[in-house]
């Protein structure tokens, strides 16, 4: 358990992110900055929970409904716009519980990964983590969610499990790098979000931590 106290001190220092650059990012970019937040921006907010369940740590991505104006179809972390007069880190756990059917959820939060700018959307997206001792007795919403995906940390951390897609852009072909979760695909801003998250535990692991 020591990841927990090593991640809440990490995260209070300076951080990898937004990840442009790396392998997590689209290439060639075609214009897109994620780290480029505009003034208009719409502010957001997205939870990594990280649970402990089986002897190991856990996190959940939910397929969003193919029906939804924004981003629909796609895998994403939990998350949403925040409502008046909420903090973004009050709106991440708000839409987690919403999303997934948690009731009095309380997670302990760590720190905020690199805010990042969804052109798309037009969305500024805060990364909050957060942790829990066991699994949150969770139900998908109907209304927003197709599919919960629960994936253990270590899937991520398999250099097996990540890979390249051809996607195009306004036109413009580029490779979309995404982690592969039996036939899901996990690319676009859920990358880079999990691709900084994963940099860290990299990080954790190399200095001996298990």
């Amino acid at each position: 358990m020591r990841l927990v106290p090593w991640l809440e001190n990490r995260l209070r220092q300076p951080l990898p992110g937004p990840m442009m650059g790396t392998k997590y990012a689209p290439r060639p970019p075609l214009g897109r900055d994620y780290s480029k937040i505009p003034a208009n921006a719409r502010p957001a907010a997205v939870l990594i929970l990280l649970y402990w369940h089986q002897s190991q740590w856990w996190l959940p991505l939910t397929l969003r409904r193919r029906d939804l104006p924004d981003h629909g179809g796609q895998i994403s972390l939990p998350g949403g716009a925040l409502e008046p007069g909420e903090t973004s880190c009050q709106a991440a756990v708000r839409e987690f519980c919403e999303e997934l059917g948690v009731e009095v959820f309380k997670p302990r939060i760590l720190g905020k990964l690199s805010t990042i700018y969804i052109e798309r959307s037009g969305f500024r997206v805060d990364p909050w983590v957060a942790v829990a001792h066991s699994r949150p007795p969770m139900c998908a919403s109907s209304c927003e969610v197709e599919e919960l995906l629960e994936i253990p940390l270590a899937h991520l951390l398999d250099p097996a499990h990540f890979g390249v897609h051809q996607r195009e852009y306004r036109g413009q072909p580029y490779e979309a790098p995404h982690f592969a979760f039996g036939p899901h695909r996990i690319w676009g801003a859920t990358c880079l979000i999990l691709g900084e998250f994963v940099t860290l535990i990299e990080e954790f692991l190399q200095s001996g931590g298990e």
